[in-house]
């Protein structure tokens, strides 16, 4: 098996960690002891000095297209990304994840430089350290977060870390006096590219917030900030409690409109009801007056019933007597 080999480096400076040849002197195989990719997420990714790989067996050098094969068979690859992490977003997330599945069996670590490396050569962050190390530790990609991260990687990093390859967009990230920090790990053929998530960074979320800045003072204020804690001079302070309350009753007169517009379409809705049903309640009246009054109502019928009736009971009954004379001058 190729072992690595302490006594040679590369012209990039970074050691060769494997030889074709096997040492002069015999060596019994020691097994690999490095930490596996975590199976669990019941807890948050341990540190790098709490876990501390103590794993003496020989790490060699893995080319890309092996790492891909799953090669080796008795230790994960051991891959590595840096950043600053700060306001962790999904862009953020995208490429730790890509880094994670780089390979069939990927060990993760996550390198977060500190506040005063980030100061010096990037800027002003707005999360402290603390608090970017932990927000890396939360993040189900990540196996492992290695404190105070070097701004460039040394073989001396590389080598206490058991680093196989380093995980990083493709575009050269010049700072710290060089064109491209990542120049000598590409070299090494150490370097696997990843994509970058379109849409979202830092600094885009820091220039949101930036440009709609009153909106999100008058938002904390509201909130029960302090103009202190705020940064918000007097005069600001109450412009931004005056606007507030503009809004507020904006908020109210609006509430109110709705609220008349919504009787408004109540009434509408009952009126019409009202028309149809007194429409159809119209025509029922006007068929039953008809049905009495009309020209041949039954009022009419009754009417002319009750006269003949009437007629009848005042004409004079005729004697038997008259009727007999009636029927004698007849004859």
């Amino acid at each position: 098996m190729p072992v690595v080999t302490t006594d040679a480096e590369s012209e990039t400076g970074i050691p060769k960690s494997l030889s074709n040849e096997p040492p002069s002197e015999t060596m019994e195989e020691i097994e690999h002891t490095c930490p596996q990719p975590r199976l669990t997420l019941t807890a948050p990714a341990p540190f790098a000095d709490e876990t501390n790989c103590q794993c003496r067996a020989p790490h060699e050098k893995l080319t890309i297209a092996q790492a891909r094969l799953g090669t080796p068979a008795d230790r994960p690859v051991r891959v590595y990304a840096d950043g600053i992490f700060d306001l962790f977003h999904s862009g953020h997330a995208r490429a730790l994840m890509q880094a994670k599945t780089l390979f069939p069996n990927s060990y993760l670590l996550v390198g977060v430089c500190s506040d005063d490396l980030t100061h010096k050569f990037k800027g002003f962050t707005v999360m402290n350290e603390a608090e970017r190390y932990e927000a890396l530790r939360h993040c189900r990609y990540v196996d492992e977060v290695i404190r105070d991260a070097p701004w460039t990687l040394t073989p001396e990093f590389l080598e206490k870390h058991k680093i196989d390859f380093v995980a990083h967009d493709d575009i050269p990230y010049s700072s710290a006096g060089s064109d491209d920090v990542y120049k000598h790990i590409k070299e090494a053929g150490m370097f696997v590219p990843t994509q970058r998530t379109e849409g979202i960074s830092t600094s885009d979320i820091i220039t949101r917030i930036v440009r709609d800045y009153d909106v999100y003072a008058r938002r904390n204020l509201q909130r029960g900030y302090t103009a202190k804690e705020l940064n918000v001079s007097f005069i600001n302070e109450k412009r931004y409690r005056f606007q507030n309350q503009v809004d507020k009753m904006k908020e109210k007169v609006k509430n109110v409109e709705e609220r008349s517009k919504e009787f408004v379409n109540r009434v509408e809705e009952k009126s019409h009801d009202l028309i149809q049903k007194w429409e159809e309640k119209s025509r029922e009246f006007i068929g039953n007056f008809l049905e009495l009054f009309g020209p041949d109502g039954a009022w009419k019928q009754m009417f002319q019933e009750r006269s003949s009736r009437m007629l009848q009971a005042l004409s004079p009954k005729q004697s038997p007597l008259k009727s007999w004379a009636r029927c004698r001058d007849f004859q």
